[in-house]
């Protein structure tokens, strides 16, 4: 259960179960080239634990692709909301919703050129975006948990640490989730020489766009390493993805941290988690270090919005 939710969990859940039986009449009962002007390029100091050039912290391009509509988008277009018995299930709060999908994107990718590098998105919109990488837990209760509250993650996915189980990402994206590439073998990149880097990108935009039919879009270099090199910038725009993607905050087992010297959420900020469980989480399960994430987001006042929709694609 999440500590700061625990003081109010019996109160909340009675309240919301009461709630649900007046309406229905029921009484049962988770690591910058150059940024275009729509972006905020990610700080050139950034803080403890987050993505620094050189040191680390904690196949063939389509020439087309879309984020496309989402299977759990709701009729604004925005996220749907799950209800209030699906979050007390899961001893949280609800967030609050997020609002419609911009029409004017404010993250415009290039077809060709140089890719973008960022780690937030220039939005007046109080959301975040939460982007989960690597792959190594996979955890059904997880799969449960997204299913239950709509909350949309992006996924940087290594290809041989899912590779043994390409089918459990699946169900997470049939939720709407977009599946991004985070290189074959999780290579620290400015370490590699640039055709390293260049197979690294490749091969895993080759196998994920096998295994998940849409090519990945955006990349992200382990432990944001080398994410602002010539050489990493080059590889991946012959590799396919149209931008490298790093963060603001990242979650670890109870608390985030943050760049930011206030250590507070800002609007369009970037959110890393993994996909961990209790041998490197001290026990915790992938769905107790979420429910975390939620709560630090939730006391904060916003709402996860799903970062493909704040993004337009290259045209074909």
């Amino acid at each position: 259960m999440n500590r700061h939710a625990r003081s109010r969990t019996t109160v909340y859940v009675a309240g919301a179960l009461a709630l649900l039986a007046a309406a229905t009449g029921c009484t049962g009962g988770g690591d910058s080239g150059a940024a275009s002007a729509a972006l905020v390029p990610a700080s050139g100091s950034p803080a403890s634990g987050s993505p620094a050039s050189g040191s680390p912290a904690t196949a063939a391009p389509s020439p087309s692709r879309s984020a496309g509509p989402s299977p759990t988008a709701s009729p604004s277009g925005g996220p749907a909301a799950g209800d209030a018995a699906a979050w007390a299930k899961w001893h949280l709060t609800p967030l609050p919703p997020a609002p419609p999908a911009p029409a004017d994107k404010p993250v415009k990718l290039a077809r060709t050129g140089p890719v973008p590098v960022f780690s937030e998105v220039k939005t007046s919109d109080k959301v975040v975006f939460v982007t989960i990488d690597d792959g190594a837990e996979k955890d059904p209760k997880f799969v449960e948990m997204l299913t239950d509250l709509k909350v949309p993650v992006s996924m940087f996915l290594t290809r041989d640490i899912v590779k043994d189980d390409y089918g459990y990402f699946k169900r997470l994206q049939a939720l709407g989730n977009h599946i991004h590439n985070h290189t074959v073998d999780h290579a620290q990149m400015s370490k590699v020489p640039p055709e390293k880097q260049k197979s690294e990108i490749c091969d895993a935009q080759a196998a994920l766009t096998q295994q998940y039919v849409t090519p990945p879009l955006l990349f992200r270099p382990p432990y944001g390493d080398g994410a602002n090199t010539p050489a990493l910038n080059t590889a991946v725009q012959q590799c396919g993805p149209r931008a490298v993607v790093l963060w603001r905050e990242s979650m670890q087992i109870h608390d985030m941290q943050y760049q930011a010297a206030d250590k507070k959420l800002r609007a369009g900020d970037i959110v890393l988690a993994h996909f961990r469980g209790p041998k490197d989480l001290k026990g915790e399960t992938m769905t107790q270090m979420f429910g975390e994430l939620l709560a630090r987001i939730q006391e904060q006042g916003f709402a996860v919005a799903r970062l493909e929709d704040y993004i337009e694609a290259p045209a074909a």
